[in-house]
């Protein structure tokens, strides 16, 4: 009996060391690739180079496209979604970023959507830009977008989903406490990475409120952008701490305080 305990313990110690060595390596990679984004002058930890996420983005626009129904068969309108967003981007920092900037039209009539992938490749759905009432909400709309592709977000998320899963792996390695521990655990780093998402969402905003004003275009649309998307919503609310995007009313604030800033 004795025995088989020094055996137990022994394998839970080699266990352990494993877990740590998991956890250690991940958060040395984590950390060890910082660097301060020349655009916005925040400093991230980002493993890919501009090039990497260029790459990533181009690669992953047919499944996109395909996702929402393929592009919407108006050339004219996919004309103004260009032209708003290449005006967005020769007028502000986006141009001296190493970003190809390509602007596509969803054809998807319901969802009320827009995103944009690494290195440039920004979308809209036509169900939310036949919502919006003007040029310069699409505007806002685009130069939200645009402001992600700018702050590097994707690249940096990806990093930090990264560490989450090298952390979760190492724990649940060293645990024995199964599949509780596991959801806990997850759970833990999916609260951690929906907080950076949030954030992500407020400079993107501010970003995008700089990037209107430098264009010609009235920053208080953005305004009526998030009124537009919390009526979509059809007044369903959840905690701002279980979501990734902030609440619109703070949103709201946030943005009238950028405009405030950059017109002053």
């Amino acid at each position: 009996m004795a025995y088989q305990n020094s055996r137990r313990r022994k394998g839970f110690s080699v266990k352990l060391i494993i877990a740590a060595g998991i956890i250690l390596f991940s958060l040395i990679k984590y950390w060890s690739n910082s660097d301060t984004n020349e655009w916005t002058g925040r400093k991230q930890h980002i493993t890919l180079e501009p090039q990497q996420e260029i790459a990533l983005g181009l690669q992953s626009v047919p499944q996109m496209t395909q996702q929402y129904g393929g592009l919407f068969p108006d050339q004219k309108l996919q004309n103004l979604v260009d032209n708003v967003g290449q005006r967005l981007v020769n007028n502000s920092i986006a141009r001296e970023t190493p970003y190809q900037f390509d602007f596509h039209l969803l054809r998807d009539p319901n969802t009320i959507n827009a995103f944009a992938l690494p290195g440039g490749q920004v979308f809209i759905t036509y169900g939310l830009l036949k919502r919006l009432s003007n040029e310069d909400q699409l505007a806002g709309v685009l130069g939200h977008e645009i402001g992600h592709v700018v702050g590097r977000h994707s690249a940096e998320r990806i990093a930090k989903q990264n560490l989450t899963q090298g952390i979760v792996n190492g724990v649940l390695v060293g645990s024995d406490g199964g599949a509780g521990t596991a959801q806990t655990v997850a759970m833990i780093g999916n609260m951690i990475n929906m907080k950076y998402g949030r954030d992500d969402e407020l400079e993107s905003d501010n970003l995008g409120v700089r990037f209107m004003i430098k264009a010609g275009y009235d920053p208080e649309q953005m305004i009526g952008v998030m009124k537009v998307l919390k009526q979509a919503a059809g007044g369903r609310k959840i905690p701002e701490f279980q979501s990734t995007h902030p609440d619109p009313d703070n949103r709201i604030a946030k943005i009238k305080e950028a405009i405030k800033q950059y017109k002053s």
